[in-house]
């Protein structure tokens, strides 16, 4: 349920909100979660229906939304453990070599993860915890039935001067997202 809050004149707190004040947890890629440097607040859009009139179509809101993609930016660890916790998750959603592969997925790490109604172990919860100016929780954004679709490659290049580790992107698919008050009695 997302946050409501009566409608005043006013912004009563004028600490601006930093990019750099949130940590990320994904249940199932805990590796991923610690190495986490960027991630975003997808964007939300309204569907739009045209009434018929007989000069234009007049805009009314429609009924269904659409969520953009989640992604994550992660600083890969040199044994590749975060980056292959991600790459594992895929390959066992798409088992690209047999069938097995899903079937050995689903049976893994279900301590970890939500199940989805289906009871399949393929999805994971995820929250984005959002630091106010004095770095304490202030929101959390809770998204329902993650799950991976892409991640980045890896480029080597020999050629490089300057020493700069190598960052992964990970885009996620997902139910719904929410976003809650940390203690708020009535969210």
């Amino acid at each position: 349920m997302a946050v409501r809050k009566p409608i005043t004149g006013q912004i009563e707190n004028r600490n601006f909100l930093a990019p750099t004040g949130f940590h990320f947890q994904v249940q199932r890629a805990p590796k991923v979660s610690y190495f986490g440097n960027a991630v975003n607040i997808p964007s939300i859009t309204l569907g739009v229906a045209a009434q018929p009139n007989y000069l234009r179509g007049i805009p009314l809101p429609g009924d269904m939304m659409d969520f953009d993609d989640l992604t994550l930016r992660f600083l890969v660890d040199e044994n590749l453990e975060n980056y292959m916790e991600i790459q594992h998750w895929m390959r066992g959603l798409g088992f690209p070599e047999s069938l097995d592969e899903i079937y050995n997925f689903q049976k893994e790490d279900a301590d970890l993860v939500q199940p989805y109604k289906s009871q399949l172990n393929l999805y994971s919860d995820g929250t984005l915890t959002v630091l106010d100016s004095m770095n304490n929780a202030k929101f959390k954004i809770v998204f329902e039935n993650m799950f991976p679709y892409a991640l980045s490659t890896l480029d080597f290049d020999a050629t490089q001067t300057d020493l700069e580790y190598f960052t992964a992107e990970v885009s996620f698919k997902y139910t719904i997202y929410n976003i809650r008050e940390i203690n708020c009695d009535q969210c």
